[in-house]
C-alpha cells in the first residue's frame, strides 16, 4: 500500500515559550494586564467593520479590553502576544491549535488596532512569528484560517505566502451566524522562499524618503526598476 515519505528522526517540537521577538519596527512580548491601557487606545477608533469577523464582540473601553485580555491569556491553548510599536501595544496575535506531537500551530486571533493597521510593522510582526515558528521551534506546519468572507484575511493570507487549501463548508457557528472557513496552510520546506520574500521587502533599502515600500511583495524586481530607474 502506498505510504507518506518518512520524517528521519522526527521528534515532538517544543511548546512555544513566549520569548520576546525583536524587529526593526516592533516588538512581540507576551501579552499581560500591563498591555490594556494601550490597546484600549489602540482599538478605541478601529473600524466596527474589523471586528465583523472575529469571534469576539468589539470592546467598548478599559474594563471590556481588560476581560478580553483576561480571556486570550488564561486560555491554555493559546500563547498571545501584544505588539509594541514604538514602546506601546498596538495590537495582538496567536499562536493556537498548537500540536507539538505533529509540529503544526496556527497564527489567529489577529486584532491589530489603528497605528499598526497596513504599516511594515504589522508585516515584520507576522514575520517574527512566523520565522519563530519554524526557525526557532522546528515546526513543520503553520496555519493561517479566517471565514471565508473576510476577503481581507484570505489577500493577507496570499500576501505573506500561504497557500490555500480548500474552504470547510458550515465549519462553526459564530455571533449567530454560519461560517464556512477558508483553510490556508505554510510548510516547512516552502518557509526559506517565503522567508526571503518577506526579509527583502522589510529590508530598509526597499523604502523611499517618505518611508513608503518600494516594493510590493512578491513584485518582480524587474517592475521596481521600471519605476525608479536610478535605483
Amino acid at each position: 500500500m502506498p505510504v507518506g515519505a518518512t520524517v528521519p528522526g522526527w521528534q515532538p517540537r517544543p511548546m512555544p515559550s513566549g520569548e520576546v521577538l525583536r524587529g526593526r519596527t516592533c516588538v512581540l512580548e507576551l501579552l499581560g494586564a500591563a498591555h490594556v491601557g494601550d490597546l484600549a487606545d489602540a482599538w478605541a477608533d478601529t473600524d466596527e467593520a474589523h471586528w465583523t469577523y472575529l469571534p469576539m464582540e468589539r470592546p467598548d473601553g478599559p474594563d471590556a479590553v481588560a476581560a478580553l485580555v483576561e480571556s486570550m491569556v488564561a486560555d491554555p491553548g493559546w500563547v498571545t502576544y501584544a505588539v509594541l510599536v514604538g514602546g506601546r501595544a498596538a495590537g495582538v496575535l496567536s499562536l493556537m491549535r498548537i500540536d507539538t506531537a505533529n509540529g503544526v500551530v496556527e497564527i489567529g486571533a489577529v486584532i491589530f488596532g489603528t497605528p499598526l493597521v497596513r504599516t511594515v510593522a504589522s508585516t515584520e510582526a507576522q514575520r517574527l512569528l512566523m520565522g519563530h515558528v519554524f526557525d526557532d521551534l522546528g515546526y513543520r506546519r503553520l496555519e493561517w484560517k479566517c471565514d471565508a468572507l473576510n476577503a481581507g484575511s484570505r489577500r493577507a493570507a496570499e500576501r505573506l505566502g500561504y497557500t490555500l487549501e480548500g474552504v470547510f463548508r458550515q465549519l462553526v457557528v459564530t455571533k449567530g451566524r454560519n461560517r464556512d472557513t477558508a483553510w490556508f496552510a505554510l510548510l516547512d520546506g516552502e518557509w526559506p522562499a517565503v522567508r526571503a520574500r518577506l526579509d527583502a521587502w522589510l529590508d530598509p533599502s526597499n523604502v523611499d524618503g517618505a518611508g513608503n515600500q518600494l516594493r510590493r511583495l512578491g513584485e518582480n524586481i524587474d517592475e521596481v526598476r521600471a519605476r525608479h530607474p536610478a535605483r
